[in-house]
């Protein structure tokens, strides 16, 4: 069942992508469960975002950049009445995350594949430092095709960095080029700690976060494409960069409350 704050973040969305005319809704609604069981675990403090002792989430897939502004502003990174300037010209919420000006935001994400590097590096630096520092990143399976996740992984493991958490997001959006069978298995396969979980059941989330592990963790989140409103997930490939219209929004928020 969906809870009050994930149904929140999910409207936030569609009225940022209604007032901006940008935004990828069906991915961002994907991870939606994902960024708040994240931000419900890590060590972060909304008022001093660069604070020493904070833990630190890369959104490796920058696609989805609208649904991590989101949440960073229910999370009180900044007001949400700024996520109505998203994509605009002079906002500092471009259509894809920029470190120098995004409270909250660690990494400039964009180019896919590259995120979870980042994540992996941030995590060995906190274990050279000798410090307790986390480091969480999220992809897609659509940008698991780079080899450069699968490098990553394997430095990672190689090195036991059980200090990095990866969440997949098992979304299928490879359906119709090269989709990734039984990722989890690829995972355990290149010696992760590796856990299934419905990518929409907050709970179950947080649980899998909270497993203990020597090495690299990765969660394996089973998730829909436009979760919560029947019409993105019947569509989700003509949703893929669209805003809804006036029109659209009666009847999306009516399917995201009855969710």
């Amino acid at each position: 069942m969906m809870t009050p704050a994930c149904r929140k973040i999910r409207r936030d969305i569609l009225h940022a992508s209604h007032a901006s005319g940008h935004g990828h809704i069906p991915t961002s609604f994907s991870i939606v469960e994902m960024l708040c069981a994240v931000y419900d675990t890590m060590k972060h403090d909304p008022a001093n975002p660069r604070w020493e002792g904070r833990d630190v989430f890369v959104l490796s897939k920058g696609h989805a950049a609208l649904g991590f502004y989101v949440t960073l502003a229910n999370y009180g990174y900044f007001k949400v009445e700024e996520l109505s300037t998203f994509g605009a010209f002079g906002s500092r919420l471009g259509c894809h995350a920029d470190r120098l000006k995004v409270p909250g935001a660690e990494v400039s994400t964009g180019s896919l594949g590259h995120g979870i590097g980042v994540a992996a590096g941030m995590a060995l630096a906190f274990r050279l430092q000798k410090s307790s520092r986390r480091a969480f990143t999220l992809i897609g399976d659509g940008e698991s095709n780079e080899g450069s996740v699968w490098e990553a992984v394997m430095v990672a493991t190689n090195l036991k960095l059980s200090n990095l958490t990866i969440l997949y997001d098992d979304n299928h959006s490879q359906v119709r080029s090269l989709p990734i069978p039984n990722p989890a298995e690829r995972f355990r396969a290149f010696g992760c700690h590796t856990i299934e979980a419905d990518g929409h059941d907050l709970e179950a989330l947080k649980a899998a976060l909270a497993q203990p592990a020597d090495t690299v963790k990765v969660i394996v989140a089973h998730t829909t494409k436009g979760q919560g409103c029947p019409t993105i997930v019947r569509n989700m490939f003509e949703w893929h960069r669209k805003s809804p219209k006036p029109e659209e929004m009666e009847v999306l928020m009516k399917e995201l409350e009855a969710a």
